[in-house]
């Protein structure tokens, strides 16, 4: 008998719901739902409150083999968390398109190199986009920052999506403006979340 048999017979030996169980281990019923079924294994914490619970030991709950896809998993999961965690500080890094001195102002006959909001003077349509873009992409780095802090699943695709979608329109459109410093800054971390998405566990 495996895992999410055990559990299952446990959970009804007890007669719980799949939602009373949950809220007793302190996981939502989807997590439940997919142990039983066998889609996935608990993490070593909510092992631990299993065994506590139903007073069984890990031994009795995992085979060997099941242990070591549970370690595997966890692991996944753990960098997983850790990738997405980078992606959403590269979000953030936007923060310095609006601060650092990358856009363009003419001054006499020279240029020299402002911010974005004193390149506001100089071009206030430009500017306006190029701050609503890089504020949208500051919030969904925030965003997967909480997500990822609240072990939430649900939503971290469509913001990595929108994120890169953001990105590219945002790369276009400071290269459709002539703003080579601005482009330069957006496209690297365009290349840096690119990579941690790459380099994200398969599952």
């Amino acid at each position: 008998m495996d895992f999410s048999e055990k559990l299952q017979n446990l959970r009804k030996q007890h007669g719980l719901t799949q939602e009373e169980l949950a809220a007793k281990l302190f996981v939502s019923r989807t997590a439940i739902s997919k142990w039983e079924s066998g889609r996935g294994y608990p993490n070593i914490d909510s092992l631990k409150e299993i065994s506590k619970f139903f007073s069984v030991s890990v031994d009795e709950l995992l085979s060997s083999d099941e242990l070591i896809n549970a370690a595997q998993d966890e692991n996944r999961k753990n960098i997983s968390d850790l990738l997405d965690m980078l992606a959403g500080c590269a979000d953030m890094m936007c923060l310095l398109l609006i601060l650092l001195p990358l856009y363009p102002e003419k001054v006499s006959d020279s240029f020299s190199a402002v911010s974005l909001f004193e390149y506001a003077q100089e071009s206030f349509t430009l500017a306006c986009i190029c701050f609503a873009l890089f504020v949208l992409l500051i919030a969904i780095g925030v965003t997967k920052l909480i997500f990822n802090r609240r072990h939430a699943e649900k939503g971290r695709n469509t913001l990595t999506v929108v994120s890169f979608v953001l990105s590219i329109v945002a790369v276009l459109f400071l290269t459709a403006a002539r703003l080579p410093y601005a482009v330069t800054v957006m496209f690297l971390l365009f290349i840096v979340k690119g990579v941690l998405v790459y380099m994200m566990p398969k599952k």
